[in-house]
């Protein structure tokens, strides 16, 4: 018999008790700025996660003092390999945790174990420099548990506030990052193939994502384009093109070689294609 645990209350995650006084800062502690928060999402195997990967080195290099979050929203966690970070604990893991104790009948243990989320949430960030990463990990397990999965979600948003911007890597699709990442984004950045299947694809997802996500501004990356003169061939429906890029041969042999994405030159055409749609985004400075 499947668990619920929509009944259980569970703390405040902003609340700081007496016993969490530390020298780390408190991912509670809001500041005053508003992330810029972008998600790329569109049909799947069209090189999203190589664009999230350029968007987050690109801020790095234009922004060099600003911090940076990078969210692993894809179960696949490519985002991990293109950045090269190694990751040993995500939000899925925590959350498992929360359920087997739930399982085992130990309500008590679980309020006390959501208690410390915020902090286990914190060990989970893998932070180099102004970057920090974190994975949400693979699809839910059954059973009722959307309590459990708001309360992950509001300690990632509380954690959010402290960065300047935030890069969510998610699938095809915008409804988990919805669920489980945050509700609230400033740029919806879809990523399709010249195929027509593709940009029928995104044009769904955008349609859906404006009934499930708040966001500000939506744009549309063809990527690996056979031919840019073919580019006024294109049916982009409502979606606004905010760039086209060619097939990259830096990129294919990156991804071959293992390589990471701060090891592709800048003449690549994914680096130049990335930047572009950043500026007529309006993310980045032209």
């Amino acid at each position: 018999m499947e668990k619920c645990m929509c009944t259980v209350k569970f703390p405040d995650p902003a609340h700081k008790s007496g016993s969490e006084q530390g020298d780390r800062k408190s991912m509670a502690e809001q500041s005053d700025r508003e992330p810029v928060v972008l998600a790329l999402t569109g049909k799947g195997g069209v090189g999203k996660t190589s664009l999230s990967a350029m968007f987050i080195r690109i801020l790095l290099e234009r922004y060099p003092t600003k911090k940076i979050l990078a969210i692993d929203a894809d179960p696949a966690v490519g985002l991990a390999t293109a950045l090269g970070v190694d990751v040993k604990t995500t939000v899925d893991d925590i959350r498992n945790a929360f359920i087997h104790n739930a399982e085992s009948g130990e309500k008590m243990a679980v309020v006390e174990m959501l208690g410390e989320a915020k902090y286990r949430m914190f060990d989970a960030l893998v932070e180099e420099e102004n970057l920090s990463f974190l994975a949400i990990g693979r699809p839910e397990s059954a059973g009722c548990y959307c309590t459990v999965n708001t309360y992950l979600k509001e300690i990632i948003n509380l954690l959010a506030s402290n960065f300047d911007y935030i890069v969510i890597d998610g699938e095809a699709g915008i409804e988990q990052v919805n669920r489980r990442v945050m509700e609230k984004i400033t740029h919806l950045v879809l990523v399709s193939d010249a195929s027509r299947k593709g940009l029928d694809v995104v044009s769904t997802i955008h349609e859906v994502a404006g009934k499930v996500i708040h966001f500000e501004k939506a744009g549309l990356i063809i990527n690996r384009m056979p031919d840019l003169s073919m580019r006024e061939y294109l049916d982009p429906g409502e979606l606004e093109i905010a760039a086209c890029i060619p097939d990259d041969r830096e990129m294919t042999m990156s991804d071959m070689l293992g390589k990471t994405v701060f090891e592709i030159p800048e003449e690549a055409a994914i680096y130049r294609g990335a930047e572009e749609a950043m500026q007529n985004l309006g993310i980045i400075e032209k």
